[in-house]
């Protein structure tokens, strides 16, 4: 019986040792994430060759939760739409610098118009994409969408959203969305839209001379685009670029914390040349750094935020909602 004791209490002993390096790995490395339920990859190694197909397979409105979606490395020539009754669907890229998704259809095209050009659409609630590049590829004849999003509780973390005019389209104003980490570029309102969006970290990259930011933000919405933390960069060809205008009457945004290179005019806004506009607009600023954040030439119906009102704006404040949503889960820790 002695026997029997000791062999029990080393088996136990070497558990709690395999237990506890365990969870010292997972301590280290971060936790680990969750198994996909399908897989893309173009060779044929996965479960579907194009990322269509997996979204399309996906049961509506799914019960059961998330759906996780590896794309392999690759470039996906597609028009992708994520349709209203696809929710909770993650796709997520092997490698962002070798995992695209490209298409070139812009404005000018058999009279497309803006809003039919985007290389992804979200209609979709709950969408994510991690480690993505999201390109429309089109020369700069018009107006060219990457990403157009209509759902709610969107998250964007570690993409690289890729275009010229009109790159980013947040396109709902009940629309709540989530931007971390992402390098986002183009060259004339490439950020633009009704939707309550916050920026985290991005790096927003003017390839010419024009205006990032063209915010619609409805009249009764207090919060339309924060952009936290956030490095402002051009190209060599940008040299005079604005921080934003309205393209409805009650845009509202706010660089907080961000750094500005100089090819940010000094005047920072522009009104779209109605001056009716600088009554309604809401655009602010807060601690800003770099070259381009000196305000004292910036346009007087611009804000300079106290730390006290900066202090209302955080992400839980802006995103939560009813439902307590802010999108952070399983971000910030990436």
């Amino acid at each position: 019986m002695a026997q029997v004791s000791s062999t029990k209490a080393l088996k136990i002993l070497l558990y709690l040792l395999l237990a506890a390096t365990t969870a010292a790995a997972a301590e280290e490395g971060g936790a680990q994430a969750p198994p996909y339920d399908l897989v893309v990859a173009q060779d044929g190694s996965g479960d579907y060759a194009t990322i269509q197909e997996a979204v399309s397979s996906v049961r509506d409105y799914r019960p059961e939760g998330e759906t996780r979606i590896l794309i392999r490395r690759g470039v996906y020539r597609e028009k992708l739409v994520i349709p209203a009754n696809k929710t909770h669907i993650t796709l997520v890229g092997e490698d962002v610098a070798e995992t695209i998704i490209t298409h070139g259809d812009h404005a000018n095209m058999n009279r497309m118009g803006t809003f039919k050009t985007y290389t992804l659409l979200v209609l979709g609630s709950d969408f994510r994409a991690e480690n993505l590049t999201i390109e429309n590829s089109a020369p700069q004849l018009g107006q060219a969408v990457a990403v157009h999003v209509e759902g709610d509780r969107a998250v964007f973390a570690r993409c690289r959203l890729l275009g010229n005019q009109d790159t980013l389209f947040t396109g709902n104003g009940d629309s709540r969305q989530l931007y971390h980490r992402c390098y986002i570029e183009g060259t004339t309102d490439f950020i633009f839209g009704p939707a309550t969006a916050w920026f985290e970290q991005c790096t927003i990259r003017s390839k010419k001379s024009s205006y990032i930011t063209a915010a619609s933000t409805p009249a009764g919405r207090e919060v339309g685009y924060v952009l936290h933390r956030c490095t402002l960069t051009a190209d060599s060809a940008a040299e005079q670029v604005y921080l934003g205008r309205p393209w409805r009457a009650h845009a509202a945004v706010l660089f907080m914390r961000c750094s500005l290179g100089a090819h940010i005019r000094p005047a920072g806004w522009h009104n779209w040349g109605d001056p009716q506009r600088e009554l309604t607009a809401r655009y602010a600023e807060f601690q800003n750094t770099g070259p381009g954040a000196d305000t004292t030439q910036r346009v007087p119906w611009a804000r300079q935020l106290t730390p006290q009102e900066a202090a209302r704006y955080t992400p839980e404040s802006a995103l939560q909602g009813c439902d307590g949503w802010t999108g952070w889960q399983g971000v910030m820790d990436n």
